[in-house]
């Protein structure tokens, strides 16, 4: 099983959260009633209920790597607070779906994300590079692949462990244009 390529997945759901979450945080001109109250009845709710459902994703795409990566039932429940039969029965069918995603890409259902993660790990990687280094403040001591580089020090560091490396990605003007905003699943 490609651990790397599974690692790519919270990493975007990290992204979805992140961006979601920044949005919600501006209070748009004229939203808001004399009383303070919101002009749009729900609108709130339903920015929260989408921060919700993608920390959710988050949450499910990150016990899928700790899964893919070795961990078993007992440490995923102990890390959720849970007993480990709790932990499986939550997400053993959502890692039953990643890991037929990760034998074949071409499987992968949600988001276009997803699916240009497990067949291009490399440029999904830069592409998170480039997106955590234009969010950094400051000093971050990321370096310059803050996220491609973790993984491509992995697939230096254990190739017999069936980490790949894949080819560099072409420039970004080569690209498939993607759709603007976060990927959902």
């Amino acid at each position: 099983m490609d651990a790397a390529r599974a690692r790519l997945v919270p990493a975007h759901a990290a992204y979805e959260v992140s961006e979601l979450v920044r949005a919600a945080v501006p209070v748009a001109r004229g939203a808001l009633r004399t009383d303070g109250g919101p002009v749009s009845a729900g609108a709130t709710l339903a920015d929260a209920a989408d921060v919700l459902a993608a920390a959710r994703r988050l949450l499910e795409a990150a016990v899928v790597y700790e899964r893919v990566g070795g961990a078993d039932w007992q440490r995923v429940g102990a890390a959720l607070g849970v007993p480990g039969d709790v932990a499986r029965d939550l997400f053993a069918a959502a890692e039953a779906r990643r890991r037929t995603e990760l034998r074949r890409p071409g499987a992968a259902r949600g988001s276009w994300w997803r699916a240009h993660a497990l067949e291009a790990p490399h440029a999904a990687a830069r592409d998170l590079d480039e997106w955590v280094l234009r969010h950094a403040d400051g000093e971050h001591g990321l370096g310059a692949a803050p996220v491609s580089g973790g993984l491509e020090s992995a697939a230096s560091a254990a190739p017999e462990a069936g980490v790949t490396r894949a080819a560099a990605p072409p420039p970004p003007a080569e690209r498939a244009p993607r759709p603007a905003g976060p990927a959902r699943d």
